[in-house]
């Protein structure tokens, strides 16, 4: 894992010839889901960071890397919104990140394979917010379902289908 420093990241003043980069949420993305990210990067040669505030293992990659940030409410957040370059893409299930994501320009997706964007998120943080307040009434909510072999097929299919498309050349006008 590597210091939030690390001046191999990719930060607001790169030049304007930007490559797009997954930028992941690390702390909370199920093994599998990194697991289909890394073999992505790999095959696609797409940088990809994955960041958090603990230690995430992960294989030796020219095109996968980790950056560490110091422990602290939605320290990880932030540095994903400070590095994310519009069309970069951000995988995070994290519904306030993907807001302020979003807002920078960026595509983003749950690590369950759905797109977030500026259509449904505030929708989305209104019902979590709601359903956020009926549990500290004591309302038993219950979460989301497990996260099967559909889930890490909806999302390993989505994510594909976007690296293609980032992939194809655009045609000149």
């Amino acid at each position: 894992m590597t210091d939030a420093q690390d001046h191999d990241a990719p930060s607001p003043e790169d030049p304007a010839e930007h490559v797009t980069t997954l930028w992941v949420d690390a702390d909370a993305c199920p093994r599998a889901a990194r697991d289909i990210l890394v073999r992505a990067a790999e095959r696609t040669a797409t940088p990809t960071w994955f960041v958090a505030n603990h230690q995430v293992p992960l294989p030796r990659s020219m095109h996968v890397k980790a950056l560490s940030v110091p422990a602290g409410a939605d320290a990880a957040d932030q540095l994903i919104v400070e590095r994310a370059h519009p069309g970069d893409m951000v995988i995070t299930s994290d519904l306030p990140l993907a807001l302020e994501a979003i807002e920078k320009g960026a595509l983003v997706m749950t690590t369950r394979g759905e797109a977030l964007d500026s259509n449904n998120i505030r929708a989305k943080v209104q019902m979590r917010d709601f359903m956020e307040s009926m549990r500290s009434s004591g309302e038993h909510t219950g979460g989301p379902s497990a996260y099967g072999q559909r889930e890490q097929r909806d999302f390993g299919n989505a994510l594909d289908r976007w690296l293609a498309k980032i992939r194809r050349p655009t045609p000149r006008t």
